[in-house]
């Protein structure tokens, strides 16, 4: 066992003793040590009911003959985060979530670990993490919210946010806006539809590193106590096997992990979650392999914010184990891919039945035939740019109009709630990326305030920042390379012309290269009065085209 390594011999009766003094008994220090990052917290909704969560997989591990150790980990709600300052931590926090397990799992020589995130920056960061120290692991979430429901119908966060435009363009009052607000977030959980939290979550079922119906099965069920206290056991399977995240964490695996994402029209936010943990177990995955899947890849489900499915309702049709196999009839995902069950994902989704085939429809007929991201590139974007484009409307897929210039988000939301962007307009915010930010801001609140104004079918947005899962419309992010980093998007000029062409995966602007090098010879960044730990993030991070990792 890996954590005899501080408890056995003569010379770790110092250690033993350490151990006794919380309660210990012999019994408990000679089996195996199995460390449960738990995320738990009273700010975030997904988080406040991790504890119960912990209980569940502790109870698990006892059952099987292991020894549970909890400890803490750090976690933002976006959500709450969102449109002040506050969203600067949100990306950053990323990587101290996957050090902080690092230090705990290291430090105490873990046999294994169970991984409890919920929320977006939590999920992935605790992934890297699991890939880092790769010792048998396995991650079960918390379980996404149910969808609220105001005057029949159902609703969300998304919902609300969309509402502040609405009240500003006076299609809805102050009183009905409360009582949306009232309504729209019913309980614990991450946010109903698919949004940054929920596509992680369902893409850690399908990285293999966690059980079947980890993204799906609600947060309030009983059965998500019993996939906790499953996961519980089958750590120690993992440990009894030897089989760890790096076993199962494969270029195979992480190509099916992008094939899914287009299939379930996932978050653009995955473009950057997806890289880093590949860069964690020593693969590559670029910008270029988005576009490569997503053309081969039909969109079988149309969920929030570009549809009107939520997760409960991927659930109920057969979850990503459905998914999965409707994908592997047509050869799309690998099903020899092992997974943490200690079987294949082809014998995992052997008995699955798709029961709702208008929430998974089949490949023969898709919502679209191509996935659901798309990669921009141009002399505006020359390392890329990531649309969700199936929650682009139809006649926004192309669309030229003059460029709309702002160096921070709350300018930008500031115009677009006081009337100062027209029909045509390209939105253009910059100065948001993981440097220029720093950390990369999530912006579901300008791209609310357009859909709520009435604009989202003749106004787009580009962004060198990065945008909520939960935003729909012709919202392009993660331009690259950023403003801060002297980027094209550094030198647009308010006026410019703005040509984009989604399914030709085109962003250019129509100026000349001999003008933009003019331009680049009298450009000053922005800067930013920044002190600690987004001081010395800005000082590390890289592009978002590498998933803005951190340079080593």
């Amino acid at each position: 066992m890996r954590s005899n390594v501080m408890k056995k011999g003569l010379e770790r009766a110092p250690h033993r003793s350490l151990l006794k003094a919380m309660g210990y008994t012999d019994t408990e220090i000679q089996q195996p040590i199995i460390g449960i990052a738990n995320a738990a917290n009273s700010i975030v909704p997904g988080h406040i009911d991790l504890d119960k969560i912990t209980d569940a997989v502790e109870a698990g591990i006892r059952t099987a003959g292991g020894t549970p150790v909890r400890f803490g980990t750090i976690g933002v709600c976006d959500g709450i985060a969102m449109g002040h300052q506050g969203m600067r931590y949100s990306l950053a926090s990323r990587e101290l979530i996957a050090d902080s397990v690092e230090i705990m799992a290291e430090a105490h020589a873990f046999d294994g670990l169970v991984l409890i995130p919920n929320c977006d920056k939590i999920v992935p960061g605790m992934l890297m993490a699991a890939a880092r120290i790769n010792i048998p692991t396995i991650l079960v979430s918390g379980g996404p919210m149910l969808a609220g429901r105001y005057r029949g119908e159902n609703v969300d966060l998304n919902t609300v946010f969309e509402a502040v435009g609405a009240v500003q363009a006076g299609r809805m009052s102050l009183d009905e806006l409360k009582e949306l607000e009232d309504e729209a977030c019913p309980g614990c959980g991450s946010c109903a539809g698919m949004f940054t939290a929920n596509s992680m979550n369902c893409l850690a079922e399908v990285l293999g590193l966690a059980l079947p119906g980890n993204g799906t099965v609600p947060a309030v069920s009983a059965a998500r106590i019993r996939l906790a206290k499953t996961a519980g056991v089958q750590v120690m399977a993992l440990v009894e096997a030897g089989l760890k995240p790096r076993d199962i964490m494969n270029e195979s695996a992480f190509r099916n992990a992008l094939t899914v994402d287009m299939a379930l029209g996932c978050s653009t936010n995955t473009v950057l979650h997806l890289p880093a943990v590949a860069h964690e177990v020593g693969l590559e995955l670029s910008l270029s392999l988005v576009n490569e899947i997503s053309e081969v890849t039909p969109h079988l489900c149309h969920l929030r914010p570009g549809g009107d499915h939520h997760l409960a309702d991927l659930h109920e049709a057969g979850g990503i184990p459905a998914v999965i196999k409707e994908l592997g009839s047509a050869d799309l995902v690998d099903l020899f891919c092992k997974t943490v069950t200690l079987k294949t994902h082809g014998e995992n989704v052997q008995n699955v039945v798709t029961l709702k085939e208008d929430v998974i429809r089949t490949v023969k007929d898709p919502y679209h035939e191509k996935g659901g991201l798309a990669v921009l590139w141009g002399n505006i974007a020359p390392e890329g740019g990531v649309v969700k484009q199936a929650a682009v409307r139809p006649e926004m897929l192309t669309h030229k109009g003059p460029a709309r210039v702002f160096d921070s988000e709350e300018t930008a939301v500031n115009a677009i709630l006081n009337g100062k962007i027209r029909p045509g307009d390209v939105i253009v915010i910059r100065y948001e990326g993981p440097k220029g930010g720093p950390g990369m801001r999530e912006m579901l609140t300008p791209t609310s305030a357009v859909v709520g104004m009435g604009l989202d079918d003749s106004v787009a947005l580009i962004t060198d920042g990065r945008f909520s899962g939960a935003t729909r419309g012709a919202a392009i992010g993660h331009i690259s390379p950023e403003a801060a980093e002297g980027g094209p998007i550094a030198f647009i000029k308010e006026g410019d012309e703005i040509a984009i062409d989604i399914p030709n995966q085109s962003i250019e602007l129509a100026v000349s290269k001999d003008e933009l090098q003019e331009r680049k010879a009298t450009w000053q960044p922005v800067k930013r009065d920044i002190k600690g730990y987004l001081a010395r993030y800005a000082q590390l991070v890289t592009s978002a085209a590498t998933g803005a990792i951190l340079n080593e």
